[in-house]
């Protein structure tokens, strides 16, 4: 077996927010950072309607496209390799999406296992909590949408449950859900 064929288990923790927003989730190791952003945004719950980027130390991947109009100096996250970014287990990797809030998720790398051919990867084993709605301010102000949506009398109470669509339960976390949506990444 190479090298390229072994799963990474990661372990993805929502910064900045108590109690923690973490998936546990098996990849391929050989598969790209753009790729990994595609199964970050399905396993956290994001829309995929805003930048990101991944930082490793001092350097940064994202999308090359992005970078063209900007200062970002970003690396092709479409060229580089999971395994060669993090090479060993409790390696560290940040993965930062929609710069306006500042959502940073720290991807550990907690196990390099051999592959299950009963088994089709990537797959989410296990997580927790329901990830912040698209667009409501960062932690800070996924800390004031809560506080609003479970307070009745809070001024924007009821602004904030019509914008979310009538309820949100931030306790929530379908396994299965996540797990089923990742059968379409090859």
């Amino acid at each position: 077996m190479t090298k390229e064929a072994k799963i990474y288990q990661l372990k993805i923790t929502l910064k900045y927010i108590r109690p923690p927003i973490w998936r546990r989730i098996q990849v391929r190791r050989d598969i790209t950072l753009a790729t990994l952003h595609r199964v970050l945004q399905i396993t956290m719950g994001w829309n995929d309607s805003h930048l990101h980027q991944f930082r490793a130390g001092k350097i940064y991947y994202g999308a090359p496209d992005v970078d063209e109009f900007s200062e970002l100096n970003l690396k092709d996250d479409g060229k580089a390799q999971l395994g060669r970014v993090l090479t060993k287990p409790k390696q560290k990797l940040i993965y930062e999406y929609d710069f306006g809030d500042g959502w940073e998720h720290e991807i550990l790398l907690e196990i390099v296992l051999t592959p299950d051919p009963a088994v089709q990867y990537p797959r989410c084993l296990g997580g927790a909590r329901a990830c912040p709605p698209e667009d409501c301010g960062g932690a800070g102000g996924y800390a004031n949408f809560l506080a609003a949506i479970r307070d009745p009398g809070h001024g924007e109470h009821d602004e904030y449950l019509e914008w979310i669509g009538g309820e949100f339960d931030s306790e929530a976390f379908e396994l299965d859900e996540f797990d089923s949506a990742l059968r379409h990444i090859k």
